[in-house]
Parts: structure tokens; C-alpha cells; sequence
């Protein structure tokens, strides 16, 4: 039995809580408590009387925690937050495969909520493994181990459950220059020492189904020998592919599916084949032929991406047994695989069964991060958490050569014009899905379920879907036996007095019942003799919701119309509000409130909610608090004497500046004249009547 473990959500979770939560609010003309809240993760509101101030708006009690605090709302503060109901730790002999099995969540928008989860794995759950050896002549010390090891591998697998089995399959690559020598003679025995017996090189090889039979192992894998190639990467991602993809000729069931990869070296991938001129890419679907894959040499090795696409399609976890040298090149491609493991391999593979046992535990203890998603009851996905897998592939239909409007395998159907693939369609749960869920044939258009190698284990439903077998466990039994229950389509149906996902719990609701004698407060359902709250509602009766926003604003139009038949809901009160009822006094624990009515007018009341959802007692204070109506005189008053005021301040100001300016105009007049000089310069208009002329050469002496 694998221990139980304990999954805490990743501290980035825990991280994003806090940032959240600190979130500034941005808020745009929030009137009610409820429209702050919705305005963001970091809102919160004060609903403390007299908080603001005359003239000042309702949305100013809208804002973070931290800055209503400031400003001197202490307790009276709403911010809601999200929540989880928290399980005390599950008891050591705790039988559940899930802890706990339901989650009452109430989330606000943007912040999460974290909450831990214990799982264990059932008793006996089957597991499938097959091995998928690298058969190059580097391994051949590898193979002689692996022929001796079968009996001593479904021992160590019956150790874990009693329901395992084991397939084989080898590899070694494409046939073609320059992976493999294409000489005649290289063909036929490709090993380097012509003595040493060699098979011819192939890219995979299906050689044993998946089966109990530990002999059986022994002989099928005592015929292989050795093969050879050039380069040191294997095809390896081929032969990983195509036991992917071939479910039905693999033998997968649904079980917990294993695929161990035994190389000492490392593997080529998509573009590589463009040197053996192979340029079509991998088309991802199954093309063994008797047990080869015959189409290698056509289509390009696959990409990483494609065979993470298919291992996770299919359910297969990988478990990487490779040796030391090439061991961190396969914890890289690990790392790209979701439940994907390494161990490194010996030199002669005499460590296998130890490092699949150690693998197969580390896988066991991962469960990958989710998502978004429901986890199904059947425990082959609680492993995976939510990952949905097709239990088959799809087997290639041989054609028929059946008269026209006949098919099937003995051409008795009747086709009624619908052609073969029409046919399929009605067998396919949805597009993407296998015919019948892979676990049965399409005849004349309907599903035809295949008979399990389990006498006890049926399968039915329309697309082969269900069985009877894949349900929770309770005390190591499906359903907790078969008289408390049977399993249906993965769901247990429980017999008269008993209940739960398992049918783990007696019908009672004794521990359930309020001390009005109401089962969980009308506000949940009795389960194993526990309410299961519904909204956020508390233990142990539903009756308490710390995280619920006030009904104060929410019914305020409820109680205006009850208590003074106004408002906007005054016309259909007793439709509309039915769930409010009026009464003269409450019980103790009553909520307080204050709200403003259509009128602007606050009005105070009390709120009592009783059993049952959103019912509610309310006693009203018949006083309002009005404010008073305005003083239209003196405001008209004041309006004229204001305007004339200003206008007289306006003139004012228009002859002072006038007068300015004048005198500035007057100053510079004067400073002009003062600068002219009237007397000292001739006419230029004037003329002489008379004209002296000067002798130049007189002198007067």
C-alpha cells in the first residue's frame, strides 16, 4: 500500500493571494456596498454610521481596508474574502482513496482560495507495463538480463497490486543510410563481429501483449538477439510513438500504464530524417503490420510535442531507464513529459526491477497542478487528476467488399443509404473520441461492448462507456461491498440506508438538526451525518456566514415598501418581496442597519434571517432622519446680491484700468513737448527776395 501524501498548492498560489489582496480599489461612483465589492479584490466598504461627513457621497465608503482604517473605520468594515471549509487531518486509517471528498468553496472574483487534499492510491489497483527495449549492439549485456527477469518483475509488481502485467517491445531505428549500414550483407547482420548472432536492424518491434504470464515473458523475449545501426541515436521516439498509439494491439487496459524505456544512448526526432531523405512528417497514427512498424522508412521520426500529445491522450507515464551517460539528457526530455520519470541503468541491467519500483513511486507521488476541471470518481484519473484518457485505440477495419447497401464484418447491416463512416459516427460519444470507447465494435451503427476477461466486471452504456467495477473504494471494496452498494458508470449507487460517494455512511440526520428541528438550517444537505453548507455558510449547522455580504442594501427597497409603502418596489412590495416579513421584535443577535430610502431619507432597522434561504424578519424604526428642506429666499437673495457684486467689482475694475491708461498717455505727452524746440531752426518753406553772392577769390584785405 503506497503511503498517504499531502498536496499543498504551490506558494506562487499563496503569493498571488497576497497580491491580491493588496490590490489598490478603483471604484466609479459606488452608491451600495454591493457595487464596491464588485468593483474589486482589494474593495472594501464602512458601513459605520455618521462615516461621512454632510454633502459628502456614499461611494467615499468605498476603498481598501487599509485606507478605511486610516480614516477611522475600524470594525465596521465588509470585505469579504474567499473561503474554503478546512478538514482537520484524516485519521491513520483513514480508507478514503480522496480527503476530503467535497469542498465547499465560496471565492470572491480574483481571489483565490487554497485548501490541502490527502490522497491515496486504492489497494489493488491493476497496472499495466510494458517494456520497450534499445536492442543496438551496445545492449547486448542488457538483454541477456532482461530474458531472466520476467518472473522475478511480476513479482515485484504483485507487490504493489495483484492485478499486474507486462509487454514487450525493441527498437533500434530507421533502415535506412545514414542510421543503419544498407549493404546486403550489413542487412542481414549488422553487428561488427560477423560471429556474434544478429538479427536484421528494424525501426520496432510489438513483441509480447501485455499479459500475466510470467513465462510466457520469458520465451517470447529468449528469441530476440541483438541487432545494430551506425549513429549512436536511437529511434527511439518511433517505438514510444507507435506503443502510444496502438492500444488495441498493445493490449492497454484501464490500469495505471507504464512504458519502460531501456537505452544506453540517445534518440533522434522530428527533422532528423530529412538525412535519410524521409520529409513527410509523422502523421500520429498507428501503422504497425504484423507487428512492425513497416511505414518508418515514409514518415519522419516525431516531435517531442507529439509524443507528450499522445502518452498524455493515451495515460502512459514513461519511466526512462537509461545509463549514466546519457541520464541528463532524458531528464530534460522528462522534464517536457507531465508524469514522466528517470533511473539510471547499470551497465548490465541487473538494477531494473529496482528502478522501475523506484520510478513507479515517484510517479505515484506526483500529481500535477490544475486546473480548472472536475475530478472524476473513477481512480485511474484521480492519479492523473482530471486528465481524461481513451482506454483503447482504434483497430484499422479490413475493408469489406460487401453488395451496396449492405456492411459488417458478414455484410448482414443493412446500411439504409448511410455510407460505412456514417455508420461510425452514431458509435463515437463525440468527434474526437474512439468507436465505443475503444471496448467495443460498431455494428449497423450501434455499439456492441466487449466481454471483459473479469467474469465480475461488466461493460455497457451506449458508446461502451461504463462498467461496474470502476468506483470509489471504501474498506479496499467497491462501493463498500455489495450490500451497501454497486457501481454504475463510475457511480456508486448505494443501497436503502446508506449514502456517500461510497456508500460509506448510514442515513441518519441526528447530528444534522438545528434546535428549531430543521435539518442544516434549510441552508445544506445532511451527508454522513454532517451538513454540507451551501453559500459559506458555517458548521455545524449552516446557521452562521461570516464571508456573506450584508442584506442591509441589499433589501433596503424591501423594508421602504413594507414599512412606508414607498419606493421604487411600492407597487409589486408582495411579489417582489416575499421573503421580508414585518414584525414588532426580534430575536437576540438581530443585524443593525441603516440605509437611505428613495427620499434620501435614512431610515434604521433591524434584520433577523431564519431557517431556510434569504428569509428574513425585519423591525423598522417608523422615525426617518430627513434632511431639511432649502431656504429658497435667501437662496434667491443671495443669487441677486452676488450678481451685483460682481458687476460691481467689475466697473470698478474697468475705471481703474481706464485711468491708468490715460495717465500713462498723459505722461508721455508731456515728456514729447518737452522735447521739442520751436524757435531755433529755420523755415524750410522761406525764401529770400534777395541773393548774396561771394566772390571766391576776393580778399578783403
Amino acid at each position: 500500500m503506497i503511503p498517504e501524501r499531502f498536496l499543498l498548492l504551490s506558494a506562487a498560489g499563496l503569493l498571488f493571494l497576497a497580491t491580491a489582496l493588496s490590490l489598490e480599489c478603483t471604484k466609479y461612483n459606488v452608491k451600495t456596498c454591493e457595487e464596491c465589492i464588485r468593483s474589486g479584490p482589494g474593495c472594501a466598504w464602512c458601513k459605520k454610521r455618521n462615516f461621512t461627513k454632510v454633502g459628502e457621497p456614499d461611494s467615499i465608503r468605498c476603498d481598501t481596508k487599509e485606507q478605511l482604517q486610516q480614516r477611522g473605520c475600524e470594525e465596521d468594515i465588509v470585505f469579504p474574502e474567499s473561503y474554503a471549509n478546512h478538514y482537520p487531518l484524516p485519521p491513520p486509517n483513514m480508507k478514503k482513496q480522496i480527503y476530503p471528498d467535497e469542498v465547499h468553496l465560496r471565492l470572491r472574483q480574483d481571489q483565490p482560495a487554497v485548501f490541502n487534499v490527502t490522497f491515496r492510491r486504492g489497494e489493488d489497483y491493476p497496472i499495466d507495463l510494458y517494456y520497450l527495449m534499445d536492442l543496438s549492439y551496445s545492449m547486448a549485456n542488457d538483454l541477456d538480463n532482461v530474458k531472466k527477469l520476467g518472473g522475478d518483475l511480476l513479482k515485484a509488481l504483485n507487490k504493489i497490486t495483484r492485478l499486474a502485467r507486462i509487454g514487450f517491445g525493441a527498437f533500434v531505428d530507421k533502415t535506412v543510410l545514414p542510421f543503419v549500414n544498407t549493404h546486403p550483407e550489413k542487412l542481414q547482420n549488422p553487428c561488427p563481429i560477423k560471429e556474434t548472432r544478429c538479427q536484421p536492424p528494424f525501426a520496432f518491434r510489438h513483441v509480447l501483449s501485455l499479459t500475466n504470464n510470467a513465462m510466457r515473458f520469458e520465451q517470447e523475449v529468449g528469441t530476440q538477439y541483438i541487432s545494430g545501426n551506425l549513429d549512436a541515436p536511437e529511434g527511439g521516439l518511433d517505438a514510444m510513438m507507435q506503443a502510444a498509439v496502438c492500444g488495441a494491439k498493445i493490449g492497454w487496459s484501464n490500469a495505471t500504464r507504464l512504458l519502460v524505456y531501456a537505452t544506453d544512448d540517445g534518440f533522434h526526432f522530428a527533422g532528423d530524417g530529412k538525412l535519410g531523405a524521409i520529409l513527410t512528417p509523422f502523421d500520429g497514427k498507428c501503422h504497425l503490420e504484423e507487428n512492425m512498424y513497416k511505414k518508418s522508412n515514409e514518415y519522419d521520426y516525431p516531435s517531442v510535442g507529439q509524443l507528450v500529445q499522445k502518452l498524455e491522450e493515451n495515460n502512459i507515464q514513461p519511466i526512462f531507464a537509461v545509463t549514466s551517460k546519457v541520464a541528463d539528457t532524458y531528464r530534460k526530455l522528462s522534464e517536457m513529459i507531465p508524469k514522466s520519470a528517470v533511473g539510471e541503468l547499470q551497465e548490465d541491467s541487473n538494477n531494473v526491477i529496482q528502478l522501475i519500483q523506484d520510478a513507479y513511486n515517484k510517479l505515484s507521488e506526483m500529481i500535477p497542478k490544475s486546473a480548472v476541471g472536475e475530478l472524476q470518481e473513477d481512480s485511474s484519473n484521480v492519479i492523473q487528476l482530471i486528465q481524461d484518457a481513451y482506454n483503447f485505440m482504434s483497430a484499422q477495419r479490413p475493408p469489406q467488399r460487401c453488395n451496396p447497401g449492405f456492411t459488417g464484418k458478414n455484410c448482414d447491416c443493412e446500411t439504409g443509404g448511410k455510407s460505412s463512416r456514417e455508420l461510425e459516427k452514431t458509435c463515437r460519444k463525440d468527434n474526437a473520441s474512439v468507436i465505443c470507447s475503444g471496448l467495443g465494435d460498431c455494428v449497423c451503427g450501434q455499439c456492441a461492448c466487449h466481454t471483459s476477461d473479469d467474469p465480475k466486471k461488466q461493460i455497457y452504456g451506449t458508446f461502451c462507456e461504463c462498467d461496474n467495477v470502476n468506483c470509489e473504494l471504501h474498506d479496499g471494496r467497491v462501493c463498500g461491498g455489495e450490500e451497501r452498494g454497486r457501481c454504475d458508470c463510475g457511480k456508486c449507487k448505494c443501497n436503502p440506508g446508506f449514502e456517500g460517494s461510497a456508500c460509506h455512511c448510514r442515513s441518519t440526520t441526528d447530528g444534522c438538526v438545528n434546535l428549531k428541528g430543521n435539518v442544516c438550517s434549510g441552508r445544506g444537505r445532511c451527508e454522513c451525518n454532517t451538513c454540507r453548507c451551501q453559500h459559506g455558510y458555517q458548521l455545524p449547522f449552516c446557521q452562521e456566514c461570516p464571508g456573506c455580504s450584508s442584506p442591509c442594501a441589499k433589501y433596503s427597497s424591501c423594508v421602504e415598501c413594507r414599512a412606508f409603502s414607498s419606493g421604487p418596489l411600492e407597487k409589486n412590495c408582495s411579489t417582489a418581496c416575499s421573503n421580508i416579513k414585518q414584525e414588532n421584535t426580534l430575536p437576540p443577535g438581530s443585524k443593525a442597519c441603516r440605509e437611505k430610502d428613495s427620499q434620501n431619507c435614512w431610515i434604521s432597522y433591524k434584520m433577523f434571517q431564519e431557517d431556510g434561504e434569504e428569509q428574513y424578519l425585519v423591525e423598522v424604526n417608523p422615525e426617518k432622519e430627513c434632511p431639511e428642506p432649502p431656504n429658497i429666499a435667501a437662496i434667491v437673495g443671495g443669487i441677486i446680491a452676488g450678481v451685483a457684486l460682481i458687476g460691481l467689482l467689475l466697473l470698478i475694475i474697468w475705471r481703474f484700468v481706464t485711468e491708468l491708461i490715460d495717465r500713462r498717455e498723459y505722461r508721455r505727452f508731456e515728456t514729447e513737448k518737452a522735447r521739442a524746440k520751436w524757435n531755433d531752426a529755420d523755415n524750410p518753406l522761406f525764401k529770400s527776395a534777395t541773393t548774396t553772392v561771394v566772390n571766391p577769390r576776393f580778399n578783403s584785405q
